[in-house]
């Protein structure tokens, strides 16, 4: 009977832990085919404009070498292009990436693309004089943002808060909650912070300096 427990209770690790591990390996794949299917067409799902946030302030952010983070299909980073900014945009996406290219050759710029396993990157240190992030929250990037920024170069953060349940269905994961932007930066010198509310959806927006 001891033989036979042991056995049972070494049969059920090994297969939650062969669950866990292949669960975790299988989620990446899975996550880049649902975005690929997401932007296989010929439209833009999100448009060719930028968020107002960054048109509103691109006067704000230091020329230089920028990183769009979850770039997609291209509409923030090809729009800092089209403002003098030397533009990487990295994704899980392919097809993402590849509408991004075609956006930037429309407006007659350059970017550079890579397809990147966020959850598993290195976005170096001292490497960008700017870099953004938009409607995609993945906490344990912000410690890596602020590490890659050179000193007086800016993070331009925007997503959905919290108050975005009144409106829509969402994973509360993914969303901000009250002044977690603020919190986040707490060492750099914030220059534009906003929570906006229309009614129709919420979001949080933020714009810092390492010092």
């Amino acid at each position: 009977m001891k033989t036979s427990a042991k056995w049972l209770r070494f049969t059920i690790f090994s297969l939650a832990f062969t669950f866990l591990f292949f669960s975790s390996a299988e989620s990446k794949p899975r996550d880049k085919s649902r975005w690929d299917e997401k932007y296989a067409t010929e439209k833009y799902i999100f448009g060719k404009k930028p968020i107002l946030f960054i048109e509103d302030n691109a006067h704000l952010l230091p020329k230089g070498k920028a990183l769009d983070i979850a770039m997609g299909e291209g509409r923030n980073g090809v729009f800092l292009a089209r403002q003098g900014f030397d533009v990487v945009g990295i994704d899980i996406s392919a097809e993402g990436l590849n509408k991004a290219q075609q956006l930037a050759s429309e407006y007659g710029v350059s970017i550079e693309t890579k397809v990147v396993d966020l959850e598993n990157t290195d976005l170096g240190t001292n490497e960008y004089d700017l870099i953004i992030c938009t409607y995609y929250l993945q906490r344990s990037l912000f410690p890596q943002i602020k590490k890659a920024l050179k000193s007086g170069g800016m993070a331009l953060v925007e997503t959905y808060n919290q108050d975005y349940l009144k409106y829509s269905q969402f994973n509360k994961k993914y969303l901000l909650e009250t002044n977690e932007l603020l919190d986040v930066f707490k060492d750099f010198r914030v220059i534009k912070y906003q929570d906006f509310d229309n009614g129709q959806e919420a979001y949080s927006s933020i714009i810092a300096v390492k010092p």
